[in-house]
């Protein structure tokens, strides 16, 4: 890895490539209505000055006066930016840090590491437009020192990516109805974590568009990418449903056939007629429409095309409950030592440890629909038991062989500092969960795939912390599980997910956190059409058959039924 790129994967910068810029630049001038004498342009992390450049091409074109304001803490960035903007006559370019030198609305004080209290006092309030693609990195890899100062500054908690701050600062920045285009992660629009930043914009911006780039690779990041669009507003009381546009793009990867076609990424993005449209030899799933949000909430935003929500309201409509009425998802657990713990060879050791805490372990790499892979059988070395409902330590007196084995892995155990810090031995599991949840009957699914693999276990396996799982801890639950099972395992709960929760990472891989599967929808488990369900999935667990077409055709037309569907 070459110093510029270990320095561009520790600072998270990502340049904007020419078209992505020109895009952006365009969809910012057909919201500005801007009349001013002269147009401000800020970039806060300009890098290469690209974002500028396209802002600056458009703005000559449109016969404006401006001025493009930049700035970076890298110098060789800067003087790249310098040589491609002398082209514009109004050009200020700052070293410097954007997030240190904006001062909050309710601070007295800032942070400055400008060369002059005058250049940083003229960020605030002085933009008419931002146009920017803030770095993609944790608060945290930025070292302890640096995060502290941004968490306490920007009133963060816990682990935020540096484009929160940003969007902080950058509002700051903005003039009152001024236009914020930016692209950042589109984990924020899917994911609980994202919660504060979505409230956060709804509470500062009419929201104008959001755009997600889902999985189409128009620049070299490790996440997927959106573009939010907003004009700043005075703040409002909460409670309003107020509507934006969103356009939704993901590749196609199953056997769906296009009905249009578009010239590349950027035609689709602009075309009005939502579909599955074909670019040279990919397929891609284009989703646009109304973009709904209540004020003053962290909730979801709706991204559905008018015919995405009359299906959802269908559906919803003829559920009976849903899963967290029912059960807690759980994780599995967490070891933080894999290498150790985790084997498919203890047979192989000279000495292995004691049969009784070795368990069979469900994984992401040997979970399926209805049966797992005989070829992985991994075991996991469990430090803990139940004592009449509560989880306890194993005595290692009580097991030589295994505490032989762990001192041999003392020195890569001990070095988990934070389970020694919790005041726990230093050959715990981190996290164990409960183990007298382990024999009940339970749902097993991975947190991350391609396709729904909500399996079954009566075995007693513990569940690996890449899996979530749901035990029926009251045997009056089991045929509700069953109904889950089958719900989840359909075409149908994969649609409504993606709708719903829309959080896809690159080649249709599905994200299945806890917070999703809760909230799945469930129908009358009282229905024939219910039982129907329930009786096929009886059938599939006990003859584990290996996927095919015929048995997920037929459950999802008994899962349709059930959700009175056509």
């Amino acid at each position: 890895m070459t110093e510029l790129e270990q320095e561009i994967k520790h600072t998270g910068a990502t340049f904007t490539p020419e078209s992505l810029a020109t895009f952006l630049a365009e969809k910012i001038a057909k919201y500005s209505t801007l009349d001013s004498n002269q147009i401000s342009v800020l970039d806060p992390s300009c890098g290469d000055g690209e974002l500028l450049l396209a802002m600056g091409k458009l703005l000559c074109s449109q016969k404006n006066e401006f001025l493009l304001r930049g700035c970076d803490l890298n110098l060789k960035y800067l003087e790249e930016s310098t040589n491609r903007l002398n082209q514009f006559t109004n050009v200020d370019l700052i070293e410097g840090d954007f997030l240190e030198a904006i001062s909050l609305t309710d601070q007295n004080k800032q942070i400055d590491l400008f060369t002059s209290d005058e250049v940083s006092n003229t960020l605030n309030n002085s933009a008419d437009i931002i146009i920017a693609n803030p770095p993609y990195v944790r608060t945290q890899i930025l070292g302890a020192e640096k995060a502290q100062l941004l968490a306490k500054k920007f009133g963060l908690t816990g682990r935020v990516d540096l484009y929160y701050p940003f969007l902080i600062a950058m509002t700051e920045s903005l003039v009152e109805n001024g236009i914020l285009g930016v692209i950042t992660s589109n984990r924020y629009l899917s994911t609980k974590g994202g919660e504060s930043i979505r409230k956060y914009l709804v509470d500062n911006y009419e929201i104008l568009e959001v755009i997600d780039l889902g999985d189409t690779k128009l620049f070299n990041a490790a996440v997927l990418p959106a573009i939010f669009i907003g004009k700043k507003k005075s703040k409002i009381k909460g409670g309003i449903l107020k509507e934006g546009s969103f356009t939704k793009v993901y590749e196609e990867l199953n056997g769906i056939s296009p009905t249009h076609s578009s010239a590349d990424i950027y035609e689709l993005l602009n075309e009005n007629e939502s579909g599955c449209y074909s670019i040279l030899d990919k397929k891609f799933n284009l989703s646009k429409g109304s973009l709904r949000y209540t004020t003053g909430t962290k909730d979801l935003w709706q991204m559905l095309s008018d015919a995405e929500t009359e299906w959802v309201h269908r559906l919803e409509d003829n559920s009976q409950s849903k899963v967290k009425d029912h059960f807690k998802v759980r994780v599995g657990v967490k070891t933080t030592a894999d290498s150790v713990f985790v084997r498919d060879d203890w047979n192989e050791l000279s000495q292995k440890p004691e049969s009784e805490i070795l368990y069979p372990l469900i994984t992401q790499q040997n979970i399926g629909k209805w049966s797992l892979d005989d070829k992985l059988a991994l075991e996991l070395l469990y430090t803990h038991y139940d004592e009449n409902g509560k989880k306890k330590v194993i005595d290692l007196k009580k097991y030589p062989n295994a505490a032989n084995y762990l001192e041999q892995h003392k020195k890569e155990l001990s070095a988990r500092t934070y389970v020694i810090k919790a005041k726990r031995n230093w050959f715990e599991i981190w996290v164990p969960q409960n183990p007298a949840l382990w024999k009940l009957p339970k749902l097993v699914f991975p947190d991350i795939s391609v396709e729904p693999r909500f399996y079954l276990d009566n075995s007693g396996s513990v569940v690996n912390g890449n899996c979530y799982w749901i035990a029926a801890e009251d045997r009056n639950q089991l045929d509700i599980l069953y109904l889950l099972q089958g719900v989840a395992n359909s075409s149908i709960m994969i649609k409504y997910h993606d709708l719903i929760f829309n959080n896809k990472l690159y080649s249709g891989r599905r994200r299945y956190f806890s917070q999703y599967v809760e909230n799945y929808p469930l129908p009358d488990e009282c229905s024939s059409e219910s039982k129907a369900v329930i009786k096929l999935i009886k059938e599939l667990n006990a003859n584990k058959p290996t996927h095919d077409i015929k048995t997920q055709s037929k459950l999802d037309k008994l899962v349709t039924r059930a959700f009175g569907l056509d």
